[in-house]
């Protein structure tokens, strides 16, 4: 085969391998889903002040522990509806804010999520309570949307490899407060 040859042939074929990727991820779901749960031995009422004061979050936020020098903000209530704080760190924890949508005592709380770097973005997060016998199962699903540069790097790592360990941490540094105040 000729250098022309094979010139010819990687011309053409570096077109239809980036075509095929841009295809690739077109075609990946536009949506995420991230849930996790845990069971905290406590009643609903001792965990729900811990998702609903958002200044309770720094004991167990565990991306606050991977920015110890993270500035926060508080604005709006103290807690429930209209509750939020802004936060601006290093490049792991970026800059965002976090605003609650939904609070229903005992039950759930609602958050919207708005990234600002190191990509902007939005997403929906929500903690329920669940009675267990003498404990609470706490849950947090986080759905959003991609974009195409998201499903893109998504087709290398997943939103759940992402950001599940940590909430894992989260909510393990959550139980652990929890259920040393209720003793």
């Amino acid at each position: 085969m000729t250098k022309k040859n094979m010139l010819k042939i990687i011309l053409i074929a570096i077109p239809i391998i980036v075509v095929v990727f841009l295809i690739i991820v077109a075609l990946q779901p536009s949506t995420y889903r991230v849930t996790r749960s845990l069971a905290i031995a406590a009643p609903q009422e001792a965990v729900f002040p811990h998702m609903n004061e958002l200044q309770k979050w720094e004991a167990w936020n565990p991306w606050g522990k991977a920015d110890p020098n993270m500035k926060l903000t508080y604005g709006g209530p103290a807690s429930g509806v209209g509750a939020n704080y802004t936060w601006a760190g290093n490049k792991e924890v970026g800059e965002g804010r976090a605003t609650i949508t939904e609070s229903r005592p005992g039950q759930s709380v609602k958050y919207k999520m708005e990234f600002f770097k190191p990509m902007a973005a939005t997403s929906e997060m929500e903690f329920t309570f669940k009675p267990q016998g003498n404990q609470t199962e706490v849950t947090v699903n986080v759905t959003g949307e991609k974009n195409f540069m998201a499903k893109a790097f998504c087709l290398f790592m997943s939103m759940d490899n992402m950001i599940g360990g940590k909430f894992e941490k989260g909510l393990a540094d959550l139980k652990a407060i929890v259920e040393s105040a209720v003793r």
